[in-house]
């Protein structure tokens, strides 16, 4: 409400007038006549709008309501009913707003668990991580995963997971992964051959427990066992779990996708 509108002005004001006096459109008054809300008061000869000083305070009091949040209709409630209760009117619409700034800081704070994983990929501490994956886990992992793989569309997968993980479902998740490498080197020590059902149903826990951290198929599950064997930081991890487990398990994961109609020779990441 101008200073402008606080006093009676001296003759009609056009719609034009009236909305930089206010600060709208003139399509808004336009709006707000056609609906009834707010309807100018008198008309010239030609018909165009005109707003008498009682049309302007009307409209000054529908400005300041709805830039408290009030909607069209509660406005038009509180101004054409003498019975309504304006304080109830904005009470309710204080008790919606302090909903929406909760909902607001809890999407805030979602945004913000989503940016720091997808910056950092786990959203713990180094002695958290350490304390949920053990004392050899070097935290420093994640930065080097991110480096080599932080603009696939798994890491993004991962990330987005990774937010809304709690610790006690990253402890899950790794003695999960310790459980099936004990199984692992079960297997390998007591020569289980690749292709058997015991070795695709330990192939099958990895690809599913893989998929916790992103969706892997078997033709990517394959691409990983090549890297496995190939790579030396990750054959010689898995060998240190079972002798000559890297490559037990890239013939196990061969074997398994056989199974499912997959050639390994051809299998590409997709």
């Amino acid at each position: 409400m101008t200073s402008m509108v606080d006093n009676e002005i001296e003759e009609d004001a056009t719609v034009g007038v009236a909305a930089d006096l206010l600060g709208l459109t003139v399509r808004t008054l336009h709006h707000w006549d056609e609906i009834g809300l707010a309807s100018p008061s008198r008309r010239t000869p030609a018909g165009h709008r005109l707003y008498t000083w009682d049309d302007l305070e009307r409209l000054s009091r529908i400005v300041a309501y709805r830039e408290a949040g009030l909607s069209l209709d509660a406005i038009r409630h509180v101004l054409d009913d003498a019975t309504a209760a304006i304080g109830d009117t904005l009470r309710e619409q204080r008790a919606q707003l302090t909903e929406r700034i909760h909902d607001l800081q809890q999407l805030d704070e979602r945004l913000e668990r989503m940016t720091d994983a997808h910056e950092r990929g786990i959203l713990m501490s180094d002695d958290e991580q350490r304390e949920v994956f053990g004392e050899d886990w070097d935290p420093q992992q994640a930065s080097a995963a991110r480096f080599v793989w932080g603009g696939s569309k798994q890491w993004a997968q991962f990330a987005e997971r990774s937010a809304s993980r709690s610790r006690s479902q990253w402890r899950a998740l790794s003695q999960a992964m310790s459980d099936l490498q004990r199984d692992l080197a079960g297997a390998v020590n007591r020569g289980v051959e690749p292709g058997s059902e015991e070795a695709d149903d330990l192939a099958e826990r990895h690809r599913e427990l893989f998929s916790n951290f992103f969706p892997l198929t078997r033709q990517m599950q394959v691409c990983l066992g090549r890297m496995f064997e190939a790579d030396p930081g990750f054959s010689s991890y898995y060998d240190g779990i079972g002798d000559g487990l890297a490559a037990w398990f890239r013939q196990s994961i061969d074997e398994s996708a056989r199974h499912h109609g997959i050639d390994p020779d051809t299998a590409t990441w997709e």
